[in-house]
């Protein structure tokens, strides 16, 4: 997966507390057997109401999506992450996200961002008032910045910040460990136990 580190982008604002995996992707999505393509299929149900976010053209290439409390909750699917990354999205700010959610996110390369609920609401009010408001995500100094001086620090657990910053997914991350497998192959008896 591609490294996250410093990049800006303009903001998508979801005002909705409680968004689950099912509305993020429908199951129907789910027998597919690809990783990527699922970014059209994206909020379908919601986006059928052509005044839902994602059909407003000021939003059109957003890469930090803005959310209410609670998102991702609902039953664990990767496709959940696959298809919010599939819009172009890079980063999730919200005031939480569902467990489950947040460690596939961390799996994938997507970042989430958590910070308090008046700062998002902040942030969704300048987003709102202007489309095109740069928001700049920092992953190394663990800050989003916005216009006039807007700047919030957020917590990132040291190992999920090393394997972001660094492209990691969970091969990468074993692939770490290569000498000392390689030793250990190369040091393990070649017979085998034997069961009576």
């Amino acid at each position: 997966m591609d490294p996250v580190t410093t990049f800006s982008g303009s903001g998508l604002p979801l005002d909705r507390s409680d968004v689950d995996t099912d509305q993020i992707i429908p199951a129907k999505y789910l027998k597919r057997i690809e990783r990527t393509g699922y970014g059209p299929f994206a909020f379908e149900a919601w986006a059928k109401d052509p005044d839902f976010v994602t059909n407003q053209p000021q939003y059109e290439g957003a890469s930090i999506m803005l959310a209410g409390p609670n998102f991702g909750c609902g039953s664990s699917r990767e496709h959940a992450v696959w298809a919010i990354q599939g819009m172009g999205v890079r980063a999730v700010i919200a005031p939480s996200f569902a467990d489950i959610f947040r460690n596939n996110s961390a799996k994938m390369g997507l970042l989430t961002i958590q910070l308090s609920q008046p700062d998002v609401e902040e942030l969704m009010r300048m987003v709102e008032s202007e489309s095109n408001t740069p928001i700049t995500v920092n992953l190394a100094d663990q800050t989003v910045t916005a216009p006039g001086g807007w700047s919030r620090s957020f917590e990132i657990a040291p190992f999920v910040k090393h394997r972001l910053l660094n492209g990691l997914d969970d091969i990468s991350l074993t692939l770490e460990h290569d000498d000392l497998i390689s030793e250990y192959e190369s040091n393990r008896p070649t017979t085998k136990p034997v069961t009576v």
